[in-house]
């Protein structure tokens, strides 16, 4: 029967109490501990599973810059200025994309502006959205594959759909996505009642309430965030941006805690709105800019080159001191 000792273990396995037990003994320094027979429980399977998912993973090098004496209390993560000088081209970008986006929508966001069917014009945004523009000199061709199917009621084909850089779509789950969307909008009445809720909110209130009311199935923060700016600045609905609602793990995200120098939300979020507040720039052109910033590679969405905000950049260079 077990004895417990002293130590309150059992004195067999007490390194003190055992050795005043007439069979036990220190064990040689030199002696054989048993050997565990191979394939026998241990690292099972080394050369099956593991190996297989090593070689499907992929690793972005996410470039950096060489570390100066640039300092800013706007960007406290950073230490290196040609880090912050990429960070301001990546704002002026997604700040001109998001004028022009208001007052010359290219290809099938003007068609969201337009359509006088509002239904259509909402499910078009949702389509744009979840796909995502190509990074090709026609980044809407993919989109433009589908929309007409979509838009009249109908779920498209997506088994070989092309899709951008910012897409929520994982084609393991075909249409399910898309199906959820149309039920979502079916359970308010209509699209244009899920996404304007009560008539008394303000616009950021509503921005909040719909964002939280869009976790979809596979529809990540970056495409309900993209959602609703892309409604708001198209004048479809009221949405203004109280925030960017970070989760931590997409690329808006962790491009956040590497430039602000801190992981907690609401600390993000005010360092957030002071930068913008201080280039005097809307907060939402934070989302593109931190995602592209942090992928190291511009994410266009549409876009070209020609839409950056050169008054953007120079206010945003001057704040950072560079």
């Amino acid at each position: 029967m077990p004895t417990f000792c002293r130590h309150n273990r059992f004195i067999e396995r007490c390194p003190i109490c055992r050795e005043q037990l007439p069979s036990s003994g220190p064990v040689p320094p030199g002696a054989a501990r048993p050997q565990r027979p191979k394939g026998a429980g241990g690292r099972r399977g080394t050369a099956g599973p593991s190996r297989r998912q090593g070689a499907e993973l992929r690793v972005r090098r996410v470039p950096r810059a060489s570390v100066d004496d640039f300092a800013s209390t706007l960007l406290p993560g950073l230490r290196a200025s040609g880090d912050a000088r990429r960070l301001v081209s990546e704002l002026a970008f997604a700040a001109g994309r998001l004028a022009a986006l208001a007052l010359d929508p290219p290809g099938p966001y003007a068609r969201v502006a337009t359509l006088a069917d509002v239904e259509r014009a909402m499910a078009l945004a949702f389509l744009i959205v979840y796909l995502a523009p190509l990074e090709e000199p026609d980044p809407f061709a993919a989109i433009e594959e589908l929309a007409a199917a979509w838009e009249n009621g109908f779920l498209p084909e997506l088994g070989t759909a092309r899709t951008g850089p910012r897409t929520s779509h994982d084609p393991a789950r075909g249409t399910r996505t898309l199906e959820a969307f149309r039920a979502w909008t079916s359970r308010w009445g209509s699209a244009q009642a899920a996404f304007t809720g009560d008539p008394g909110w303000s616009p950021e209130r509503r921005f909040d309430r719909v964002f939280e009311r869009l976790a979809l199935p596979g529809l990540h923060r970056a495409g309900r965030y993209e959602l609703l700016v892309v409604l708001g600045r198209l004048g479809r609905v009221e949405l203004r941006a109280p925030g960017l609602r970070f989760d931590g793990a997409d690329e808006t995200s962790v491009g956040a805690k590497r430039a602000f120098g801190i992981a907690e939300p609401r600390l993000l979020e005010r360092r957030a709105a002071d930068l913008a507040s201080t280039c005097e720039v809307p907060l939402e052109a934070l989302d593109l800019a931190l995602a592209g910033w942090q992928r190291g590679e511009r994410v266009h969405a549409g876009f070209s080159d020609a839409v950056a905000d050169p008054s953007a950049e120079a206010r945003a260079l001057g704040a950072l001191g560079l």
